[in-house]
């Protein structure tokens, strides 16, 4: 690439530091139609193959479903009052990736308004959904059960386990609890009619669920938390209109952003790392499963680094291209002066930039449409299917595989004090037999909660410090649905640390020889098992019974990387 670096402004998004290949890219897209193509739903932007260019045709609704969704606007209104009415007083929402990752931006985005307090349970960690279900009042708790495909094997077995709990408190009526968001003639269809589910949201077959923000998915939900929701599609039509205009005008802000993401990856640029605001910092999850699963495959991708711990400028390598996304509007509890500090400084030493500015958080509407347009152009540029995930299918079959047999427990091939570790070599060569443009993946199955969330990020701050690295952190399950398929399908320049847990206590799952801890077992297991398969490097480190001891003995070896 070209060192002479240019700096550009379109609308709401600027960048900085980018070489000049970035606008003769721009230049050569807009020349040869592809807004207009993308919107033509031309699918030959992706693939040549008849058969994959079908199912891109059909992946393309969520280029035109605000204008649908505004036009549902009155049936969710309704629906909101008449769960107002019906005395409900919490909601829990049961699904997995794009089915839920909108809705758990919502949740932790905004502050609770006039409606009702929302949960998003997201995890098979059993730790987790005892918590949950003996915190929420289960007979006034309405139960969103969200899957796409309506087979969606975490989110049936926490719908089986609420069902059950509401039976025993409600008999025959268990289901008046109980919501579902799908496609059309699924399992999770049927199941909802022969329970008497209060309500089925049919949402539409030509959306996979990673673009699926704003519809049923990402709405329902919050409209429940009495967030304005036509306020969020408003600000998201406007957003879609501009970029639609492009077809007759200047590239738009969404268009612009694709060119740079895909010029940039194609360099070698591929670690697009975010820099956000307090208040937006879980938009984070929901735009790393769009990039990943979009992008991932192929051998090629971008790889989302979010949420990293800030460090020098002098820490970062040259394979950096730096979001940073800043509101107008911030809370008081802002972080804004330090990374407005630490932006001046990254672009102080010549780290490439895009800057994103949103009036507040209703702008998330125009968010959520311009990622998903960015990533799809980025496909393009990078000549992959940005709407298919083929190595998602091949996990969910070993872990059935697993679960189907029993589960066998590995002995260790190392241990250091309380931590078995699980590889072919023991935890210090395999993180220093690293090379310039790996990234480094803390993947645990764990128990979410914020304090084992602050030793992992201190463990990550401590690897890039030690390693110089890009490093990213996923919670299991979830991020099977998210980042999974970047790693299995995307660059081989990965390195992957699983942590596990003893799950303890244990919950049974109806209908089910095994337990919720069988469960998130068997997912690691498979992860495992898949990583290795595609020649990944990929280690286990068992912590035992006491995560917290468990991660502290971990930051204490990695600290003594260098030593």
């Amino acid at each position: 690439m070209s060192n002479e670096p240019i700096a550009a402004k379109v609308d709401s998004l600027s960048f900085i530091n980018c070489p000049d290949e970035v606008a003769i890219k721009i230049t050569e897209l807009d020349s040869q139609d592809y807004c207009r193509r993308i919107w033509g739903k031309d699918a030959s932007l992706w693939k040549s193959d008849p058969t994959e260019q079908i199912m891109i045709e059909k992946s393309l609704g969520w280029l035109v479903v605000i204008g649908e969704m505004q036009e549902a606007l009155t049936k969710i209104d309704q629906f909101v009052q008449n769960i107002k009415k019906s005395g409900f007083s919490h909601v829990v929402h049961l699904g997995m990736g794009g089915s839920s990752l909108a809705a758990l931006v919502f949740a932790r985005t905004f502050d609770l308004r006039d409606g009702l307090p929302l949960t998003v349970l997201d995890t098979t960690d059993p730790i987790t959904i005892k918590k949950i279900a003996d915190s929420v009042p289960l007979a006034k708790t309405l139960f969103i059960v969200a899957s796409k495909s309506g087979t969606t094997g975490e989110t049936l077995a926490l719908k089986d386990y609420f069902y059950e709990r509401l039976k025993f408190l409600k008999g025959d009526q268990a289901g008046e609890n109980f919501v579902a968001i799908t496609d059309a003639n699924n399992v999770l269809v049927q199941m909802a009619q022969n329970e008497k589910f209060r309500q089925v949201f049919l949402n539409q077959s030509d959306i996979g669920g990673r673009y699926s923000a704003l519809t049923y998915f990402g709405l329902v939900p919050a409209a429940l938390m009495g967030i304005d929701v036509s306020e969020i599609l408003k600000r998201a039509m406007k957003f879609a209109e501009a970029t639609r205009a492009n077809v007759e005008g200047p590239p738009s802000a969404a268009f612009t952003l694709g060119a740079v993401l895909g010029e940039m990856a194609r360099h070698k640029k591929n670690k697009v790392t975010f820099i956000v605001e307090k208040p937006l910092e879980t938009f984070g999850l929901w735009v790393e499963q769009l990039i990943a699963e979009s992008t991932g495959k192929d051998g090629t991708g971008i790889i989302p680094i979010t949420n990293e711990p800030l460090g020098k400028p002098s820490d970062y390598g040259n394979d950096r291209l730096f979001i940073y996304l800043t509101l107008e509007v911030v809370s008081k509890n802002s972080n804004d002066e330090k990374l407005k500090n630490f932006v001046l400084a990254l672009s102080e030493a010549g780290q490439p930039i895009v800057t994103i500015k949103m009036k507040d958080l209703f702008d998330l509407g125009q968010e959520f449409f311009r990622w998903e347009f960015a990533a799809a152009l980025a496909g393009a540029i990078l000549g992959i299917n940005a709407f298919d995930q083929p190595n998602v299918q091949k996990n969910k079959d070993i872990t059935n595989q697993i679960l189907s047999e029993k589960l066998v427990q590995e002995n260790p091939t190392f241990t250091e004090g309380s931590l078995s570790i699980y590889s072919t070599e023991n935890l210090r060569p395999f993180l220093l037999n690293t090379h310039p443009g790996d990234y480094l993946a803390l993947m645990a199955f764990l128990p979410e909660s914020p304090t084992t969330t602050e030793w992992l990020q201190r463990i990550r701050a401590s690897m890039q410090d030690k390693l110089r690295l890009a490093t990213t952190l996923g919670y299991g399950p979830r991020f099977l649905h998210s980042t999974g398929q970047l790693h299995k399908g995307g660059p081989s320049n990965g390195l992957f640390i699983q942590l596990t847990a003893d799950y303890i206590p244990d919950i049974s799952i109806p209908f089910r020889k095994y337990t919720f801890g069988d469960f998130i077992t068997a997912q690691a297991q498979g992860d495992l098992q898949v990583l290795r398969a595609n020649q990944r490097r990929a280690l286990r480190i068992h912590l035992g019974s006491d995560v917290e001891s468990g991660l502290k003995e971990l930051l204490e070896l990695v600290s003594k990387l260098n030593q």
